[in-house]
């Protein structure tokens, strides 16, 4: 059954949540012209209940439909979202879509503004990174009328489409492989777990699978700020200057893995004998290691191309879930 967007809030039932006419919401919405203090915190909270995103292209594109589609992520810092761009990029052009994409640092507020921004431009579809949304974010997706795809979890409700995998599964398998390579005193190195919360994710049932176990895990190092080479090189330093006997690392991503190795290579710790590695993404710098990392392999290419896919396709609402790849490698 052929999906069938929510209809668009109009400016007309803003005007008439707020009890005004439509000129006096245009002219607040466009802070031109005269309105009281109070007639704008009307209009305002209409705004807000409804979830109404001014439209900046005046119903130009309402005959024909519109050819954009807007990517709301996190990060251009590491090579997860560009692949993702890619793959969702080459199905976009080869149908005459046009994508655009702004980047939020993992700020649920500023991914609002974003949304809220890209959404003005009544774009065909919105992508965005994981299900864990700001109210306001959930409620203008969901009165934008446009298809709404949420990219590489599946653990949550989706809005509209989800393509990815489980990062509770990815942490679960993540422990396990250690826990089965006899692995007994592991610690862990990650970023900011509030904000990435597909990290968090892995992070928690990662720890849920070693209590499970009978093996606790024994300290952490949390970093503020995002992922790094240079912030896996100081957390493992900072780590080990805390609990010299971890046998184990597990590394919120390929990237702080990386400054992990870097950091056991300037201090002469034979990996994996002394400490063993293991990270998450299967970047391609892990392969091209020395000693391959140990790793999981997610499908971030493909991930855009299904999700374009689906969008040309007007798809109805589904999760589709593409799995991971454990990879053995040598660190671990």
């Amino acid at each position: 059954m052929e999906f069938k967007p929510q209809v668009t809030v109009t400016l007309a039932e803003v005007a008439e949540a707020a009890g005004v006419g439509e000129s006096t919401v245009s002219r607040v919405l466009r802070n031109h012209g005269s309105f009281s203090g109070k007639t704008r915190e009307r209009v305002m909270a209409a705004v807000e209940r409804l979830g109404y995103v001014p439209n900046r292209i005046a119903g130009t594109l309402a005959s024909t439909g519109s050819r954009l589609v807007a990517f709301v992520i996190p990060s251009l810092s590491n090579i997860v979202f560009p692949d993702v761009l890619r793959g969702a990029s080459a199905v976009l052009e080869e149908n005459r879509y046009q994508a655009v994409f702004s980047v939020t640092d993992y700020d649920p507020d500023k991914e609002e503004a974003l949304a809220a921004a890209m959404l003005a431009w009544r774009p065909a579809a919105v992508m965005l990174a994981g299900y864990e949304h700001t109210n306001g974010t959930v409620k203008m997706l969901r009165a934008s009328g446009c298809r709404v795809v949420e990219l590489l979890d599946l653990d949550g409700d989706a809005l509209d489409i989800a393509v990815g995998f489980s990062n509770r599964a990815a942490g679960r398998e993540s422990a396990g492989f250690l826990l089965k390579r006899g692995y007994r005193r592991i610690g862990y190195v990650g970023h900011d777990l509030n904000r990435d919360t597909r990290a968090g994710k892995r992070f928690s049932s990662f720890c849920e699978t070693l209590e499970a176990g009978g093996v606790p895990l024994v300290a952490r190092e949390i970093l503020a700020g995002p992922s790094s080479v240079e912030n896996g090189r100081l957390g493992l330093e900072r780590l080990l200057a805390r609990t010299r006997d971890l046998d184990a690392v597990y590394f919120s991503n390929d990237d702080m893995a990386l400054g992990g190795y870097f950091h056991c290579l300037a201090e002469g710790i034979p990996i994996p004998s002394k400490l063993a590695i293991f990270g998450y993404n299967g970047l391609d710098i892990g392969r091209a290691m020395p000693q391959p990392l140990s790793t999981i392999r997610t499908p971030r290419v493909s991930t855009g191309q299904i999700a374009a896919q689906l969008v040309v396709a007007n798809a109805p609402p589904q999760a589709v879930d593409l799995g991971f790849e454990l990879i053995e490698g040598a660190t671990a």
